[in-house]
């Protein structure tokens, strides 16, 4: 039997559909507790398949220090951006990008700059990290600094890798969840406060999201692949650990059969 461990505080609906779609396809749900890190309680669920699904950091530790399997689909070194930008060039919604250090970057934003195609007054930075230790966002030449990364706040190394990317005009954005390689349910999302919209059941963001997962060498078994409207088409936005990821409105019930039936 599959057990889904939720961590559901992350979550706006306290995982009321997810959980609700796995007890009804006779799944297990158990509720995370932060407190097991400390104390060492975890509980024993080494007969069965386990997922959990909560924040980016519990489903980055739970992969690399639990027994449980699967654990967690994080698989976070194939999702940082300079393991999977290069491979998905044909689709991505940058057409050039560099990855730095931030405190090279901080140094000399210029030589960046010049790799992507030259002087800028505004360009675009994320994290190469899938944990995402700041959020993406559009910097000018004359802001550039570790506290304009963020710096301080949320991590303490000054050479976390960077990546620079033009800045590129961002239309309707939309999640897909990719259970082996098939895209098994999706929704269009707000960017603007990260709120759900529509379930999406096909059309042509579904097909360019299923010829993405058909052909990408998957990051994980399981994962999300979101897409936008660009530069007059569908781009490829970004891919995401599917145990840390919001589901937005994607349908519940197709995600937890598509993943019971894997037998991880």
């Amino acid at each position: 039997m599959l057990t889904w461990v939720l961590e559901s505080s992350v979550f706006e609906d306290g995982h009321a559909r997810l959980k609700q779609a796995a007890r009804n396809a006779c799944q297990k749900v158990i509720t995370w507790d932060d407190d097991w890190w400390s104390n060492g309680e975890f509980p024993d669920l080494s007969t069965g398949a386990v997922v959990f699904h909560g924040s980016l950091g519990n489903a980055a530790r739970v992969r690399a220090e639990l027994p449980w399997a699967p654990g967690a689909f994080c698989n976070t070194e194939a999702f940082v951006c300079s393991a999977w930008y290069p491979k998905a060039r044909e689709w991505l919604v940058h057409t050039n990008w560099c990855v730095r250090p931030a405190n090279e970057f901080v140094r000399d934003p210029d030589a960046a700059l010049s790799e992507i195609g030259g002087a800028r007054d505004d360009f675009f930075v994320r994290p190469d990290s899938p944990l995402k230790p700041f959020s993406g966002r559009v910097l000018s030449r004359e802001s550039v600094s570790l506290e304009a990364l963020d710096h301080g706040f949320y991590y303490d190394d000054e050479s976390i890798p960077i990546v620079v990317a033009p800045i590129a005009a961002i239309g309707a954005e939309w999640r897909f969840v990719v259970v082996d390689r098939i895209v098994v349910a999706s929704c269009r999302y707000e960017a603007e406060g990260r709120s759900e919209s529509v379930p999406l059941s096909g059309g042509a963001q579904w097909d360019f999201a299923q010829e993405i997962a058909h052909k990408l060498t998957p990051p994980d078994v399981v994962y999300t692949l979101d897409i936008c409207e660009s530069d007059g088409g569908l781009r490829l936005l970004e891919l995401n650990p599917f145990s840390g990821a919001d589901l937005y409105a994607c349908d519940r019930s197709a995600i937890v059969v598509a993943v019971g039936k894997l037998g991880v």
